[in-house]
């Protein structure tokens, strides 16, 4: 499955940080309940790689790794289990890594060099982050015109009530955010709040 199949399956990644690799199933099972089967696991803790094994476990989920910085990062992340990468920018190194390994990439951009530079060399789904900061709605509007077969899912900064007007665009494919799970419904255990929001931010398609 390649990535713009994969940010098509539902409208919203949740962008998760998992610390304690005993909340990573229950929470992607919660997830995947409410609706939201593509989970995005960054590598931002210790826990990152054990969550994603844990997670790729529960039946309907579509478990990426999320953070890649370095070729070196995408075989643990395979072999843990991910589908799919997502970074917040790319070099070619990293790129070249994805690709040799066959793992679906998301790169990311904020300047339309960057989104030229992924273009010439294939790719046409791509993460825009950090989305608010890198300009918003508007960035998305200006570069739909000169490069319409570019699609994005806009990540940082997007909330609950903003999510629906990026989805709106008609370049965007899907966001990703963090609302969805608030620490301190996942650090006690609150499954059904959580399926709860997941399944208000499936409703957004």
């Amino acid at each position: 499955m390649d990535a713009r199949r994969i940010c098509a399956i539902a409208p919203v990644i949740p962008v998760l940080v998992v610390e304690d690799v005993s909340r990573a199933k229950p929470l992607a099972e919660a997830l995947v309940s409410g609706g939201l089967s593509v989970l995005e696991v960054t590598l931002r803790s210790d826990a990152a790689l054990d969550a994603i094994h844990e997670m790729s476990q529960v039946a309907g989920a579509v478990v990426g790794a999320g953070t890649l910085l370095d070729p070196e990062d995408v075989a643990p992340v395979i072999q843990a289990g991910a589908q799919f990468g997502v970074s917040p920018g790319s070099t070619d190194e990293l790129l070249d890594a994805c690709e040799g390994q066959s793992l679906p990439m998301l790169p990311g951009v904020s300047s339309v060099s960057e989104i030229m530079r992924l273009r010439s060399r294939g790719y046409n789904m791509l993460k825009f982050f950090p989305a608010e900061a890198a300009g918003g709605i508007p960035m998305l509007k200006s570069v739909a015109g000169p490069m319409p077969q570019i699609s994005f899912c806009p990540t940082g900064g997007i909330l609950a009530e903003t999510a629906k007007n990026y989805l709106a665009l008609p370049n965007v494919k899907c966001v990703g955010g963090s609302w969805i799970t608030p620490t301190d419904l996942v650090q006690n255990a609150r499954w059904s709040e959580i399926q709860a929001l997941a399944t208000a931010a499936a409703s957004l398609a």
